[in-house]
């Protein structure tokens, strides 16, 4: 992993790895979602409202499901393939570490001369 990170070119790469992890972070929180609802929706004491939870509980389902299958045709996600998904979450640790070694915050992040400046 190149360090100076502070260069574009350097950047290549990023976007889908942001893509990827916003959509996990997305079908993480659908997730959590479900769970909640079924949890509302056994504790409601009114039909009213276990009608209510229960509807907003099947549009979360159906959420989960659409983003799992966008991740898993975009090859971020292999819920059938287990040794390929273990690979893939090894990637991703090990690409984690290395941005988190990052000096996010050097002491001199001057570019001037970098590119065509006028004098003063």
């Amino acid at each position: 992993m190149i360090n100076d990170y502070l260069e574009v070119r350097n950047a290549e790469g990023m976007p889908k790895l942001v893509d990827n992890m916003m959509a996990l972070t997305f079908l993480l929180n659908a997730k959590s979602g479900v769970r909640n609802y079924a949890i509302a929706l056994s504790e409601s004491a009114t039909p009213e409202v276990r009608a209510a939870l229960k509807k907003q509980l099947d549009e979360a389902i159906i959420m989960h499901e659409q983003i799992s299958k966008m991740m898993i045709e975009k090859g971020w996600f292999h819920p059938h393939a287990l040794s390929k998904q273990f690979h893939m979450d090894i990637e991703s640790s090990e690409t984690v570490s290395q941005i988190v070694s990052l000096n996010l915050f050097p002491g001199d992040t001057s570019r001037l001369g970098t590119f065509a400046t006028p004098e003063k």
